[in-house]
């Protein structure tokens, strides 16, 4: 009985281990014999209005514990946007209100660079909502998503608005 109360036990202890992430590889997610990278993303910037002119700064941090080698975060616009200026060589277009940026590589504990996206509205919109997330983690999973999720309600004042 003694025996196979032990041979529980371990087997208890090995399963709480896969489980938890503890040990070797700690931070990181098994699935089926594989490992999942973990990371905590999170955008954080600033947004302006003036005449029709948005201007956004954003830049991804990444609290760990697992670095990226890139990852995507995407600012979708309530108001529509002339497709006349040139976005920032880390930037597309995503749709006719939507950019996706790439962020490049992201170690655990880092941030990486700030990106500058300089927009027109069409029109001169009293304000301007917008919508800060991650589209893509890398193939990380991310236990918080809170800290990368934003909406920013941005008047027509010129003024920086934070997220």
């Amino acid at each position: 009985m003694g025996v196979m109360r032990n041979a529980l036990l371990v087997l208890v202890s090995a399963a709480t281990v896969v489980m938890t992430g503890a040990g070797p590889g700690a931070g990181a997610s098994r699935v089926f014999g594989t490992v999942e990278p973990e990371a905590d993303l999170s955008h954080h910037g600033h947004v302006s209005l003036w005449g029709g002119e948005l201007t956004l700064r954003v830049q991804t941090g990444n609290h760990g514990p697992s670095g990226l080698t890139d990852a995507t975060v995407r600012l979708v616009f309530s108001a529509p946007l002339l497709h006349d200026l040139s976005l920032p060589s880390a930037c597309l277009w995503g749709g006719e209100r939507v950019v996706l940026c790439r962020t490049g590589h992201l170690r655990a504990l880092g941030r990486g660079p700030e990106i500058t996206v300089d927009l027109r509205t069409v029109g001169r919109p009293d304000e301007v909502v917008v919508r800060i997330d991650t589209a893509w983690s890398g193939g990380a999973s991310d236990r918080n998503p809170e800290n990368h999720q934003h909406r920013v309600l941005v008047p027509e004042t010129g003024d920086r608005y934070v997220f």
